[in-house]
């Protein structure tokens, strides 16, 4: 592991976004909570929040972090280039922060990637063509490093 002893805490916050593609009815199901296994969104929003607690069990070399805040959300059937006429994607989204001395990106990218397996989970008996797509980060903040956004590092520079 890196050694972050002589780092100052600071706030850090991280914030990442995945997609899931499903059929338009597994969407409408979820949306319902109309699936067996009860609500998806529900059911994924707390894995996401536990996996955060988990992450530095899962990474082997991920500092355990003191969390602060964990929000997960979801934004049914948001619109997505190339998909066939009947898929639709579920997006998925984390923010997490902590006073640390490390960031919480990886909590954050955990976050959304268990999230999404616990969808594919609760609903596989209906859809097993479901696919977990474009996990990334979109946004950090503190530290060393200062703040990154998706958005400028498409040009090479961070904002």
């Amino acid at each position: 592991m890196v050694a972050v002893s002589d780092k100052p805490e600071t706030l850090r916050t991280a914030r990442a976004s995945g997609l899931v593609i499903m059929n338009q009815a597994t969407l409408d199901r979820i949306v319902a909570g109309a699936l067996p296994k009860g609500d998806v969104v529900q059911v994924a929003r707390i894995a996401g929040i536990a996996a955060v607690k988990r992450t530095a069990d899962l990474i082997p070399l991920c500092h355990p972090l003191r969390i602060t805040s964990v929000k997960v959300e979801f934004a049914p059937s948001i619109p997505v280039t190339g998909l066939a006429a009947n898929e639709r994607a579920l997006a998925i989204s984390a923010t997490v922060s902590a006073c640390d001395r490390t960031g919480v990106e990886m909590e954050a990218l955990t976050a959304v990637t268990v999230a999404g397996l616990t969808i594919y989970d609760m609903c596989k008996a209906i859809d097993r063509g479901m696919r977990i797509t474009a996990i990334q980060l979109e946004e950090k903040t503190g530290g060393r490093s200062g703040h990154y956004h998706r958005q400028s590092a498409t040009t090479g520079t961070e904002s």
